[in-house]
């Protein structure tokens, strides 16, 4: 079919995250971004439709193709209408940090509705310190994080006044949605087009293989070879791997990213092993609160890997393979578990598992997309692979603007599935690295108490480090005045950080 055709299918990745979805499971991702002062609502729905018509994605609904013979396309909707899409709603007083981490985690629940794009943005009014704050929920199959914080770069602007943005090309109306003999037809000739794909892909793969000695099965087998010792060792299940219901809840942190380099230059290591590292502590911590020994506990993550080629950047769709990385959770020495964890995603990273894990779903993308839909229908197996899922979005690191306000701080919101009741997420934003804790609160109702740990966890990595304090993680607390004439979190916040070094010697 047409070019224009191909890039309306959705890949076999993006909707695995369609088929695989459900009520108490909802795939998308999401955010919460809070801005100085009070953000005039129509304003604000302004600016995105001054720019919607370059994200063409954000006005286009999927449409499944006939008997679920080939994935489903995005088609233009014919209703679309931003008011739908852009939404207010408003805190009570007195409007605290913690309302509006409650209130974001309701809007978070439930599955974004197929009948429109699949996207919203809830713009959170009477949050107290005069701020604004803006929740996004954004459905995977649309995007994975590294396309979300690119789409992010596009939404907002890198200066309080910028330049107006390109006006939309002339262009013809939006063709309507095909009927269905169409789509049947479209499909038919879909697959036989991504047929001829694979097996061009085979032979250019098993010509880079003859010339340079790796091939796309060895990759593959070696993905497998270092993955089969967990396959073959089930999981020890944390307190939160039970079966999912429709409710979560929310705790963030945040910390100062010239921390976070300052512990890489002494310890070694990436800035996702430092992450690896503190999560893992604080595992360690929540599992004692439990009354499970830590003594030899490891814990296993499972943490995205972006695998985006320098040529798709700005593509949205999914471009992620995941590693399954072992971390000590029971290592009381922090340097200690920060080193164990490098030597271990060093590992994975020089046996190409990554790359593998990509091509065994490549091989798996290849099953007829009846077959995965109705597999989307089966109960899940049980979880005997992994604890939770833990991201690492590397963001923008310097200020950001919607209509002249800047973001102050924005917290990763990420889904639950397969029995794992507590998920991570992670993303830089102007020299700090954000923390979002989603939680089942049927499966972990104290996550307020491992965030708590993960702070503690965090200054006692430092402390054992040698690193300066530059500042403290400004969590959950009272606002306070700060630059722009609007109130930072801080006081409370202050105080609890000295008690955290304190106990972290």
């Amino acid at each position: 079919m047409s070019q224009d055709n191909d890039k309306r299918r959705l890949s076999a990745q993006d909707a695995s995250f369609l088929y695989m979805e459900r009520p108490e499971a909802p795939l998308h991702i999401g955010s919460i971004a809070i801005f100085e002062g009070t953000v005039p609502y129509e304003r604000f729905v302004q600016n995105i439709a001054s720019k919607i018509h370059l994200i063409p994605r954000y006005q286009q609904r999927v449409v499944p193709a006939p008997f679920n013979i080939s994935h489903p396309t995005w088609e233009w909707d014919p209703g679309f209408d931003l008011h739908r899409h852009v939404m207010r709603v408003k805190l009570d007083t007195p409007g605290t940090d913690a309302q509006l981490m409650a209130l974001s985690a309701r809007l978070f629940e439930g599955m974004l509705d197929r009948n429109k794009p699949l996207w919203e943005i809830y713009q959170v009014e009477g949050l107290e310190g005069n701020r604004t704050a803006m929740v996004s929920k954004v459905h995977h199959c649309l995007v994975d994080g590294v396309s979300g914080i690119e789409l992010l770069m596009i939404v907002l602007d890198v200066s309080p006044d910028p330049a107006p943005s390109p006006p939309p090309a002339v262009v013809d109306a939006h063709p309507p949605i095909p009927p269905a003999p169409s789509r049947f037809i479209d499909a038919i000739f879909d697959n036989m087009t991504e047929r001829l794909d694979r097996l061009s892909d085979l032979q250019k793969s098993t010509v880079d293989s003859m010339l340079t000695g790796e091939s796309r099965t060895r990759s593959a087998l070696r993905s497998l070879e270092a993955t089969q010792p967990y396959m073959a060792n089930p999981v020890a299940r944390a307190p939160f791997n039970k079966p999912l219901t429709r409710e979560r809840r929310l705790a963030c942190s945040e910390f100062s990213f010239a921390e976070i380099r300052g512990i890489r230059a002494s310890c070694g290591g990436t800035v996702n092993d430092v992450v690896l590292t503190v999560l893992a502590g604080a595992l360690g911590r929540y599992l004692e609160m439990h009354g499970e020994s830590t003594q030899d506990r490891n814990v296993r993550i499972l943490a995205p890997v972006n695998v985006r080629r320098e040529d798709e950047r700005g593509n949205l769709g999914n471009r992620v393979s995941m590693l399954l990385i072992e971390a000590p959770a029971g290592e009381r020495d922090s340097v200690t578990r920060l080193r164990t964890i490098t030597e271990t995603t060093e590992k994975l990273k020089r046996q190409n598992v990554a790359s593998g894990t990509e091509i065994l779903s490549d091989l798996l993308g290849g099953v007829p997309p009846a077959i995965q839909s109705l597999a989307g229908l089966l109960p899940p197996p049980p979880n005997n692979l992994a604890n939770l899922v833990c991201t690492n979005i590397p963001g923008p690191m310097i200020p950001l603007y919607s209509v002249g306000h800047r973001l102050q701080a924005h917290y990763p919101m990420m889904p639950l599935a397969w029995e794992m009741g507590v998920g991570c997420g992670v993303t830089s934003y102007d020299q700090r690295l954000y923390f979002g804790l989603m939680a089942d609160p049927n499966a972990a109702p104290d996550v307020a108490r491992l965030k708590e740990f993960l702070d503690q966890a965090f200054v006692e990595l430092r402390s054992a480090a040698g690193v300066d304090r530059s500042d403290l993680p400004r969590v959950g607390a009272a606002p306070q005045p700060s630059r722009g004439g609007g109130r930072r979190r801080g006081s409370a916040a202050h105080a609890a950080g000295e008690r955290m070094a304190a106990d972290a010697g």
